[in-house]
């Protein structure tokens, strides 16, 4: 049978045997029958979109719209206020000038795998070895191999709100979520007594200090006492025999930026964790290189592997000439300290004038307040305005309308806690300042005065 035969000319009739057509051009109406059921999978078809993304657009509207705005919505950094290490970018172009171009190993460069063995020995006196150590491009795929691995259709993830993104984790894992509510008395993060109930039959437990979004970070008795809750439920587990452990994701990737408070981690605390915490970490954050994707996962060597075949048919690798350069990079203490003695302090007084504006604001009688700034690049400010009418008569009546009423008669703009996971309502907000200037925050406050100033009671 001839290839035309084969696949088709016609109905699988040959070409010599097809009736002769009209090949006139004729106006054809396409039906459009709605089909049965959705076309993509009922991952892609549930997922929820993020309202971070809703708020991005409406601040692009408003810049392209000429209004002054002082984005605090994100989470990254501008490179006009926060570059990266001189000796990371120097290395970069060093690797890629000298060929460092071609695919990196799935689990790492050795040499960047060994360095971030030292850096965790020497800055976090966190002991390991190059096996439980792993690359990939950024914390993100850290995060998502954890899940994947770890954790099947319908086990129970438990983490506090606010928190970032595992929610969406636990979609795209099938995990359970079970949301451990937190409030400003416990500074945004959860304590034993709160977790401890939700811990049995659970697969997973994530925490993260500094906390996005809370700016937040756990002490030591906070931590020691939540490691404790965790090793008894496994300890239980180990006695009844047989039931898979319930292990610990900690995201550090904000550690190195900490103001006048000490970052502690789960192994630190009670060596016995180590048998069940995976640490997520990189260059990200702590080095202002969010664009350079280079992150590092720290757990159990099987687990870790797992991680790393898993990662393997993603493709999340670091690119290769960020690994060599970030080899460098963590070898070199007295460069990554001299780094921090700037950049640390020039997010502290980004948050600090922040801080000190609202509470002024505050002693001034309006119904605002902020949290200490104690790590990361976030501060916590709360708006109560809940019932307050704007000058063209629209009473607020939600956390979103607050958000949108801030950055229209302010040009604050802002993310509600409640995108994170928190209930509608508490009036608290992330205000990120990794990309603005202390001008842009200077120039806020007035504005944000005379906003509050502008609003009506009922």
């Amino acid at each position: 049978m001839s290839e035309e035969q084969v696949w088709g000319v016609g109905s699988g009739v040959s070409k010599a045997k097809q009736p002769k057509t009209d090949t006139r051009e004729r106006a054809v109406e396409i039906p459009h029958t709605p089909h049965p059921r959705p076309q993509s999978s009922a991952l892609a078809e549930g997922l929820i979109g993020s309202p971070i993304l809703k708020i991005a657009a409406e601040v692009r509207t408003l810049v392209a719209a000429g209004q002054e705005i002082c984005n605090l919505t994100v989470g990254d950094f501008a490179p006009t206020e926060f570059p990266v290490p001189q000796l990371l970018s120097r290395e970069l172009t060093a690797a890629v000038q000298r060929g460092e171009t071609n695919y990196p190993p799935s689990t790492g460069m050795p040499g960047l795998r060994k360095a971030v063995v030292g850096f965790c020995a020497r800055r976090l006196g966190l002991v390991t070895d190059v096996d439980s150590v792993l690359i990939t491009a950024g914390a993100r795929p850290l995060i998502y191999g954890t899940y994947r691995v770890l954790v099947d259709p319908g086990e129970r993830v438990v983490f506090p709100v606010p928190s970032w993104n595992n929610v969406y984790y636990c979609q795209t894992s099938g995990g359970v979520p079970v949301t451990i509510p937190c409030e400003a008395k416990t500074a945004f993060l959860p304590t034993a007594a709160m977790l401890r109930p939700n811990l049995r039959d659970a697969r997973l437990l994530v925490l993260n200090s500094p906390v996005n979004p809370t700016g937040t970070v756990f002490t030591a008795q906070q931590l020691g006492e939540i490691c404790d809750a965790v090793l008894e439920e496994n300890a239980r587990r180990a006695k009844q025999g047989g039931d898979r452990p319930l292990y610990l994701l900690y995201d550090q990737v904000y550690w190195m930026l900490t103001f006048g408070v000490e970052h502690v981690h789960p192994v630190a605390l009670r060596p016995e964790m180590a048998r069940y915490t995976i640490y997520v970490d990189g260059i990200s954050k702590s080095f202002a290189a969010t664009g350079l994707r280079v992150g590092w996962g720290v757990g159990p060597a099987t687990i870790i592997q797992q991680m790393a075949d898993l990662l393997t048919h993603v493709g999340a690798w670091a690119p290769r000439p960020e690994q060599v350069a970030t080899t460098t990079l963590l070898g070199n203490d007295a460069e990554i300290d001299r780094y921090h003695d700037g950049m640390r302090g020039e997010v502290l007084k980004r948050l600090s004038s922040l801080h000190d504006g609202i509470v002024a604001l505050k002693q001034e009688g309006h119904p605002v307040d902020a949290a200490i700034p104690s790590g990361a690049i976030y501060l916590s400010g709360r708006f109560s305005l809940y019932g307050r009418r704007t000058p063209d008569g629209v009473t607020l009546r939600s956390d979103d309308d607050v958000r949108s009423y801030l950055l229209k008669a302010a040009g604050l703009a802002a993310v509600p806690f409640n995108a994170f996971g928190q209930a509608e309502g508490s009036g608290w907000f992330r205000l990120s300042v990794g990309a603005v200037s202390m001008k842009d925050i200077q120039d806020l406050l007035p504005r944000l005065r005379k906003a509050l100033e502008s609003l009506k009671d009922s």
